[in-house]
């Protein structure tokens, strides 16, 4: 290469294609977020695998929520299906339709709003409408061209947290 800087370009692969983002918005993977049947057993699981598992007396739920986070700050989140009930109108219409979610982070809470108008407008599935969960964050969820869920939240808002949870609106 002249001038000896950068990478050479990069030869276009069969199939693959540069993505343009819908605006100056980047989403960011931070989470994967699981519906469990057994919280103990999935724990169990998790902490033999090597994780990090909150015990009792953590503050955590353990019975309904598990957040795990991973040394590089991304989150595995485990719900009880009664917690799921909560803050997800799709998986209450049907259950067997999601039991996994994959979220992003988005900068603000009207970039989730916009997020979902864009890709619900473009055909696909809303599971669950923008809303203000009780955690303190703007939350949606769409369905991909597969059916997968993608979460779609802003910041928490620590003024925003509400207690008790009250359910999310349906779609």
């Amino acid at each position: 290469m002249e001038g000896g800087g950068g990478a050479p370009p990069r030869p276009e692969r069969r199939g693959f294609r540069a993505l343009h983002l819908m605006s100056g918005d980047i989403p960011d993977l931070h989470m994967l977020n699981v519906v469990v049947a057994d919280m103990a057993a999935s724990l169990d699981f998790w902490r033999r695998l090597g994780v990090a598992v909150p015990g009792p007396g953590s503050g955590e739920a353990l019975e309904s929520h598990v957040q795990l986070r991973m040394p590089s700050g991304f989150s595995l989140e485990l719900d009880s299906a009664e917690s799921a009930r909560i803050w997800h109108a799709g998986w209450r219409a049907d259950a067997a339709s999601a039991g996994v979610v994959i979220g992003f982070s988005l900068p603000s809470r009207e970039a989730v709003d916009d997020r979902y108008a864009e890709l619900t407008s473009a055909g696909h599935v809303g599971r669950q409408p923008p809303f203000d969960a009780f955690w303190g964050a703007r939350y949606a969820i769409v369905a991909d061209p597969d059916g997968n869920d993608v979460g779609l939240m802003s910041p928490i808002d620590e003024a925003r947290r509400t207690w008790p949870p009250e359910q999310s609106p349906d779609p």
